[in-house]
């Protein structure tokens, strides 16, 4: 059993360490389509708004539909 987890773990570390070897930061160089560096960032307020209140937005929505499918199913 224990040679079957070191096997494994063997395994894990070859394909990890093969990967991290190919993606070298040199591809980093090609541009892709559609890529463009001299656009504007984002403000500090659009940051938060589509990574902090958007997500938060919508998970407040679901939780409010599971709370009125859960109390139509417990008044009948």
């Amino acid at each position: 059993m224990v040679k079957n987890y070191a096997a494994r773990a063997g395994v894990v570390g070859a394909v990890t360490t093969l990967m991290l070897l190919t993606s070298s930061p040199a591809f980093a160089l090609t541009r892709d389509d559609g890529d463009d560096p001299g656009a504007k960032g984002l403000s500090v307020a659009e940051t938060l708004g589509l990574y902090v209140g958007a997500p938060l937005l919508l998970f407040l929505l679901i939780c409010g539909l599971v709370m009125v499918g859960d109390k139509s199913r417990k008044e009948s």
